[in-house]
């Protein structure tokens, strides 16, 4: 019979920690112990911004990302063509191609995808604001940025049907070969969707 080494109050810490995604109950152990061997250094600063960022952190009323301001320091951007917005499942997408510094437009974060599997509906999702937004007139292009997934490519075409009388255009993003990557080492999807999104040269 297994016994509880730990106090509660480190067993509630790794219980917390193993609800972040990517962290399994080995990992938020590792965690958890790394955090309190190194209380000073790391443990007292994380609690301070974990505090920080509960009381100024909230969502974004217009696109959904996240920011000490509302509407975010992006959609209060005038440089930002308005006419554009590049459509995500969550904010680290969003996160990710300002990154790369792909998107000089408007972002809007769906908060998920639709799941028949996991009961996750239209009304569920930011897309009517979305509508919204492109019905406003401002919007001439819509790039549905959602992850090749079959969840991703159903919520792609809701939201083209739904668009479909706004007179925005609607685009996506290619799908295929990766910069740097070897034909050898696709899968045979990726391959399918290179072919067919090829271009003349």
């Amino acid at each position: 019979m297994s016994r509880n080494v730990v106090g509660a109050e480190i067993e509630r810490l790794i219980q917390l920690l193993a609800r972040l995604p990517g962290l399994g109950p080995r990992s938020a152990r590792r965690a958890a112990l790394h955090l309190v061997k190194h209380r000073e250094k790391l443990m007292q600063p994380l609690s301070h911004s974990l505090a920080d960022v509960l009381e100024k952190v909230s969502e974004c009323s217009v696109c959904g990302n996240v920011d000490v301001v509302n509407p975010c320091t992006l959609c209060a951007d005038p440089r930002r063509d308005r006419s554009l917005i590049c459509v995500v499942e969550e904010v680290g997408d969003l996160w990710a191609l300002e990154r790369a510094g792909a998107v000089q437009g408007m972002y809007h974060v769906l908060g998920g995808t639709l799941s028949a599997i996991e009961g996750v509906r239209p009304e569920d999702l930011r897309i009517a604001s979305l509508i919204d937004r492109v019905r406003t007139g401002e919007v001439r292009e819509v790039m549905i940025a959602v992850n090749a997934t079959v969840d991703g490519q159903i919520t792609a075409h809701y939201i083209m049907d739904q668009l479909d009388s706004t007179g925005a255009a609607v685009t996506r993003l290619a799908h295929g070969v990766p910069v740097g990557g070897e034909l050898d080492y696709l899968d045979e999807g990726t391959l399918a969707a290179a072919v067919r999104a090829r271009r003349s040269l």
